[in-house]
């Protein structure tokens, strides 16, 4: 098919059931190719290819921003686990 494929996926990651070691991270990519990621245990964006380093940078020098993305472990991840688990759980 001719065309663009570009698409971002936002994880949270987890083990334990206090949620101690979550993080979230968000992967932009281009025709099936990362190429910038963000991790809250490392607090920024990471580029992946050239054009990635270019928004790493660029995002990066958004204080606010990134201090939005850093506060989604808590305000996306947890938020959404304790809901999903406990009626998981509820049903086990």
């Amino acid at each position: 098919a001719d065309g663009y494929y570009q698409y971002t996926m936002f994880e949270c990651v987890y083990s334990t059931s206090d949620y101690s070691d979550m993080v979230y991270l968000a992967s932009l990519s281009f025709n099936k190719d990362v190429f910038l990621q963000f991790n809250s245990t490392v607090g920024k964006f990471v580029g992946l290819t050239e054009f990635g380093v270019m928004n790493a940078e660029r995002l990066n020098k958004d204080p606010a921003f990134l201090q939005q993305q850093k506060a989604a472990v808590d305000t996306f991840c947890r938020h959404n686990a304790q809901i999903w688990d406990s009626s998981v759980r509820d049903k086990a």
